[in-house]
């Protein structure tokens, strides 16, 4: 018999079944509805998205071809600028292609606008992909609530089937992917892409710097409740940081004049409880990463297609682009409704 709760010696026999009440159960809450207030505008943005025009844009076909340099430097030249390969990275993982229909594809795309436009082979691609600068484009110029998460890449291993039936192998290996997130647009400030056994409080400073907004709140889970992480954010300049100290935690030594960040949250906490903390705080804006990570999977998968390290970094870098230019195109307006 499993037991939910404290069960009551009151007992009903319905249809030949024993039924039992609780006077104790708390009734569950009815989950939460919400309406978009711009769907006609939002709905418009959604088919924007599978534009081409969105992807190819004319500054980038005028700076297609590099300057010819001044002095001629030894070696080949480049015929493509990175904004030419980031152009046929984005359109390849948005259109969820090969290195080879990419390159055809584009050759197509060529000859359909009338442009004489010399296209990278799929080789050049997968080289030029191992060197590209990998700087995330902002338009946020803060201040701003940044918010950190991290999730889990498949870079290779069996399906969600053969999992279910045969169980997990050896030969399985993943990759994490660190994101910071401004909560009030959704927009991804600044990624990372790391081993699986990088600690999340690790990557903040990173992610921290990496972030070109100035940041007035800083909100994560309990597992970036570490000392690393409260230096990188004093030295980033964050006036406010919602991070949960662990259920067991105590005060921390205080040096300077200004008291410690973390113990005023657990002072707070211990004074009006974890609860209210966080509702007081605006820590819950956090799982905005969380839905940040959610659109990613959505749109390009669950894994990682290159095998090499630099080529994986620069995979989510340029799908994290892509997911920033899908936001700026415009974000559901929501309110809720019950």
């Amino acid at each position: 018999m499993s037991k939910t709760g404290t069960q009551t010696k009151t007992q009903r026999k319905t249809s030949g079944k024993v039924q039992k009440t609780d006077e104790n159960q708390v009734p569950d809450k009815p989950e939460a509805k919400y309406r978009i207030r711009n769907w006609a505008m939002y709905n418009e943005n959604l088919k924007k998205r599978g534009s081409i025009t969105l992807w190819i844009d004319e500054d980038v076909l005028q700076a297609w071809k590099p300057a010819p340099e001044a002095v001629r430097l030894r070696g080949g030249q480049k015929q493509y600028t990175d904004g030419a390969i980031e152009c046929l990275l984005l359109v390849k993982h948005v259109y969820h292609l090969a290195y080879r229909q990419t390159e055809g594809f584009a050759h197509s795309l060529s000859q359909l606008l009338g442009l004489e436009l010399p296209i990278p082979d799929y080789s050049t691609l997968n080289r030029r992909a191992k060197r590209l600068n990998t700087k995330l484009p902002t338009s946020t110029k803060g201040p701003i609530h940044a918010v950190l998460d991290s999730t889990g890449l498949k870079v290779y291993g069996e399906g969600e089937w053969k999992v279910r039936q045969h169980g997990y192998s050896k030969r399985r290996t993943w990759r994490k992917l660190h994101l910071s997130v401004d909560e009030a647009t959704g927009e991804i400030e600044a990624e990372m892409l790391t081993g699986a056994g990088v600690d999340d409080a690790e990557a903040a400073a990173g992610l921290l710097k990496q972030t070109q907004a100035e940041i007035e709140q800083l909100s994560g889970d309990g597992a970036y409740d570490k000392e690393k992480v409260y230096k990188a954010a004093a030295a980033k300049g964050v006036s406010k940081i919602t991070i949960p100290p662990r259920r067991d935690a105590v005060l921390w030594e205080e040096n300077g004049a200004e008291p410690h960040p973390r113990n005023e949250n657990l002072r707070r906490i211990l004074e009006c409880g974890r609860k209210e903390w966080k509702e007081e705080s605006g820590y819950h804006r956090r799982s905005l990463a969380e839905t940040a990570m959610f659109r990613f999977k959505t749109i390009f998968g669950d894994h990682l297609n290159a095998r090499e390290a630099k080529r994986q970094k620069t995979e989510a870098w340029v799908k994290c682009v892509a997911l920033n230019r899908m936001t700026h195109l415009g974000m559901p307006d929501s309110y809720r409704i019950n």
